[in-house]
Parts: C-alpha cells; structure tokens; sequence
C-alpha cells in the first residue's frame, strides 16, 4: 500500500473489539513514535500505555471518548527536555507530540488497528489520576485496539477542500 493509500484510508474508529493488542503489534506502533521527528531531535515525548481495567476506569473519568478501546496511548511531552524557539521562547512540545501522535497513528493503521485523536480530556483530572510530574505535558489520548466489526469513518471523512484552497 503507498503512503498516501494509508494515509486516506485511516479514519477516527469510534468502536472497537474487546480483543487486546500483540505486544509485538504495540511494540512496532510504539517504535514508530519513537522513531518520529521532533525539533532539534530533542525527542521530548513521553507515552503513557495505559491497558489495565483500573487505569481504564480512570482514562472514562477523564473523557467520553475512549469508545471501549483495551488499550489508550496518552501522549505528552516534558517541558524540560524539549526545544525552545531563541527568537521567543516559544516551545515545541505541542508540535513535537502531534508529530508522534501522527507517526503512532498511522503505524496503526498498518498494523490493522484503528485509532481515534482524543484532544476532549479533562488535563487536570488525567494530571491527577495518572500522578503527572508538573513537567509532564498532555497533549493527546490515542484510543487503539481493532476496530468493531461495525466501526465506519464518520458521514464527513471523506469531505475534503480542494488543494487550491489550501495554499497560500
């Protein structure tokens, strides 16, 4: 499959299978968001694996949008260890950990998984039920497993704007 066949043919899976990840599977998908580029290759991501029953209840008490995944990857970045812009200070953290959510993403979707970008977390509840250094950042849930046998791409995935529309 090319990349952009992969790229289009991943969507947000909102319904997934009961049945967990390969370690082998998560290892590959986990490797593809080690390998992601960030600023400067300061490589200030950190992924919490989150798979037990316990952990999961506290995922549900965070935000709505687990949609019965066994397994969430929370991505976060540490404030210290990423690169800082001299013009303004402005860090890349944000950018870097979308840069991984992505890579993560769409390992997955080789690997036969699905996936779905959760950005609606309540951060000071996750903070706070997963015990996060002040350094550690949140910045996306990344619910995964295999996709429900009824799991479709949402009635608007396939709208797109044209290109022209894009460039500037």
């Amino acid at each position: 499959m090319s990349f952009l066949e992969l790229a289009s043919s991943r969507y947000s899976v909102r319904s997934f299978k009961a049945q967990p990840i390969e370690p082998e599977t998560l290892a590959q998908v986990l490797e593809a968001g080690r390998i992601a580029p960030t600023a400067h290759n300061d490589q200030p991501q950190r992924i919490m694996v989150i798979s037990g029953p316990d952990d999961l209840v506290k995922i549900d008490e965070c935000t709505p949008c687990r949609f019965k995944a066994p397994t969430v990857l929370m991505v976060c970045y540490d404030r210290d260890a990423c690169w800082k812009r001299k013009f303004d200070g402005a860090d890349s953290g944000e950018v870097d950990s979308a840069i991984v959510t992505t890579h993560l993403m769409l390992a997955a979707q080789d690997a036969g998984l699905g996936t779905c970008w959760v950005m609606f977390f309540d951060p000071v509840k996750l903070r706070e039920n997963f015990t996060l250094p002040e350094n550690i950042i949140p910045v996306a849930l990344l619910p995964v497993g295999y996709p429900a046998d009824d799991a479709v791409p949402a009635k608007f995935h396939e709208q797109r704007l044209p290109l022209d529309s894009l460039l500037i």
